[in-house]
C-alpha cells in the first residue's frame, strides 16, 4: 500500500517557481514546455528511491572516511555521442580507476557517473556574438543545438523529451554493463581493450590487473565464492542545472510518502546557483536524494553553514557533499578556513575535490584547456589540507572521457598546444582523456595511502 505525500510536499516542490532563478533558458513558447513538463511528469523515472537512499549512505561511509567517492564523465553529455561504443568505453575508465583506487588505497570506491543527464551547462552570457550576430548561448543539448544558427539556437522544449529518452537507454546499457558480467573483476584486464597500449599507465594497470587475478585465484583455490565480485554498483548524477526538468521527474515514494528527483541518483547544485534565496537552493532542500553543492574560491564558512541550515538543517549523514572546486593556486589557502568553519558545525558533510573547473586556461593555440599538472596539483592540495586539519577527504569529481581526445595538456602523453588541435572534441569544457584519467589514479592511491 502507498504511503500518500507527506502534508505540504507537492505545494512546497513549486515554491521555486516565485524564487530568483538562474541559469534558465528563455523559452519561446510558454504553452509549448508546459506541455512538455506535463508529459515527463507521466513517464517512468529513471532511477528509485532506494537507489538514492542506497547512494546516500555509501555517501556518508566516504565522510567518515570508509570509502571514497569518484564520479566521473562528460562535461556535457551529447545526444548523438550516446552509442553503446562511447558509453562503454567511460564506464570501462571509471571501472579502471576504481580498480586502481580499491586495489591502491585498500578501500571500497562509490562508483558515480557523471552520465545520463549531463546536458544542461550554465553560461557566463545569455548570449553569443560572431561577426555581429547575436544568438542564445548555446545551454547544452537539452536546451538548444550547438551549431550557431538561429534554428538550432533557439531553446526548443522537445529537447527535454529527449534528454529523457536519452538518459533512460544510456542507463540501460550501465545496468547491463554493470551486472550483466562485463564489470566482474574476473574480466578486470579485458576493460583495457580497445585503447591505446603505448603509454605508461596502461603498463601500470596490467601489472594491477596481474597482482589482482593472483589474488583472485588463491582465494578460488582456498573456497572463496566470488559471485559479489561479478558487478558492481553504479549511480548516475548530473547538476540539476534545468528545473523544467527536474521538477517533473520528481516522485513521491510510496514507501514514505517523501519526495525524490528521479533523473538521477545524485544531484548537484553549481557555484553559479547556490544563492540562498534562490530557486535551486529552494527545490533541493525538498527532495530527499544525496545533494552536492559545488563551492569555488569565493565560497566563505558562513555561505557553507547557510547552506547546510538550508539543504540538511538536521545533519543527516551522506545527505550534503560540498565539492570544492578553488584552483591549484588557491586550495592551500582558501580551502582551510572553509574545512575549519564547517567542522566547528559538527553536522555531517562529505568533501569531495572537482580540480577542473578552478584551472581553467587558454592556449597558445586559442583552445580552452586546462594543464594536467594543475589538476594532479589541485587534488594533492585538496588532500593536504584535509590531513592538515584532521578531517576527510571524501571523493574526487573529475570531467573525463573514454576516448583519447587531446584537451588537456600534458600527462605521460605530453599534449602540448599543438597537439591540442588533433582531438580536440568537447563542445564546452576540456576533459581528461582515457590515459589521462588513469595516470591521475595512481597519483590518487598515494595521496589515500598518506591520508
Amino acid at each position: 500500500m502507498s504511503v500518500p505525500p507527506e502534508p505540504g510536499v507537492l505545494e512546497g516542490l513549486d515554491a521555486w517557481r516565485s524564487l530568483p532563478v538562474d541559469q534558465q533558458p528563455s523559452w519561446p513558447d510558454e504553452g509549448h514546455v508546459g506541455r512538455v513538463r506535463d508529459r515527463l511528469a507521466t513517464l517512468p523515472p529513471l532511477v528509485f528511491a532506494g537507489e538514492a537512499d542506497e547512494l546516500k549512505t555509501r555517501m556518508a561511509a566516504a565522510g567518515r572516511g570508509e570509502a571514497f567517492v569518484l564520479q566521473g564523465g562528460d562535461c556535457a553529455e551529447i545526444f548523438a555521442e550516446a552509442t553503446a561504443d562511447r558509453i562503454r568505453h567511460k564506464v570501462m575508465t571509471i571501472l579502471q580507476m576504481a580498480v586502481v583506487l580499491t586495489y591502491g588505497a585498500s578501500l571500497p570506491i562509490i562508483k558515480v557517473g557523471r552520465m545520463a543527464g549531463q546536458y544542461a551547462k550554465p553560461r557566463s552570457s545569455d548570449t553569443e556574438t560572431r561577426d555581429g550576430v547575436t544568438l542564445p548561448a548555446f545551454r547544452g543539448d537539452i536546451v538548444n543545438g550547438y551549431e550557431f544558427t538561429p534554428a538550432d539556437r533557439t531553446p526548443d522544449p522537445d529537447r527535454l523529451l529527449e534528454a529523457y529518452h536519452t538518459s533512460a537507454s544510456t542507463l540501460n546499457l550501465i545496468r547491463a554493463f554493470t551486472t550483466g558480467g562485463f564489470a566482474s573483476l574476473l574480466r578486470v584486464h579485458e576493460w583495457n581493450r580497445g585503447f591505446m597500449a603505448d603509454n605508461p599507465a596502461y603498463s601500470r594497470y596490467e601489472q594491477v590487473a596481474g597482482e589482482i587475478d593472483r589474488a583472485i585465484r588463491f582465494m578460488i583455490a582456498c573456497g572463496a565464492d566470488f559471485e559479489e565480485l561479478r558487478s558492481v554498483d553504479f549511480y548516475a548524477s548530473h547538476e540539476g542545472l534545468l528545473l523544467d526538468y527536474e521538477r517533473p521527474l520528481t516522485r513521491i515514494d510510496s514507501r514514505t510518502g517523501r519526495a525524490y528527483d528521479c533523473s538521477a541518483h545524485f544531484l548537484w547544485i553549481g557555484d553559479r546557483t547556490r544563492r540562498l534565496d534562490g530557486a535551486h537552493v529552494d527545490f533541493f532542500s525538498r527532495v530527499q536524494n544525496p545533494i552536492g553543492v559545488k563551492l569555488g574560491p569565493n565560497a566563505t564558512g558562513d555561505e557553507a553553514l547557510a547552506l547546510m541550515d538550508r539543504l540538511n538543517p538536521l545533519g543527516e549523514p551522506g545527505r550534503l557533499t560540498f565539492v570544492t572546486r578553488m584552483g591549484a593556486g588557491k586550495v592551500r589557502d582558501t580551502l582551510p578556513a572553509l574545512v575549519e568553519k564547517v567542522t566547528a558545525d559538527g553536522r555531517p558533510v562529505t568533501w569531495m575535490c572537482d580540480p577542473m573547473h578552478g584551472n581553467g586556461i587558454v592556449s597558445a593555440t586559442g583552445y580552452k584547456t586546462r594543464r594536467f599538472v594543475d589538476v594532479v596539483d589541485e587534488v594533492a592540495g585538496f588532500f593536504e589540507v584535509h590531513r592538515a586539519l584532521g578531517t576527510v577527504p571524501g571523493g574526487l569529481h573529475i570531467e573525463l572521457t573514454g576516448d583519447d581526445v587531446t584537451e588537456v595538456l600534458g600527462g605521460t602523453g605530453e599534449i602540448d598546444d599543438e597537439g591540442l588541435a588533433r582531438r580536440y572534441e568537447t563542445r564546452v569544457d576540456p576533459r581528461l582523456n582515457h590515459q589521462q584519467s588513469l595516470e591521475l589514479a595512481f597519483q590518487v592511491v598515494e595521496l589515500l595511502r598518506r591520508a
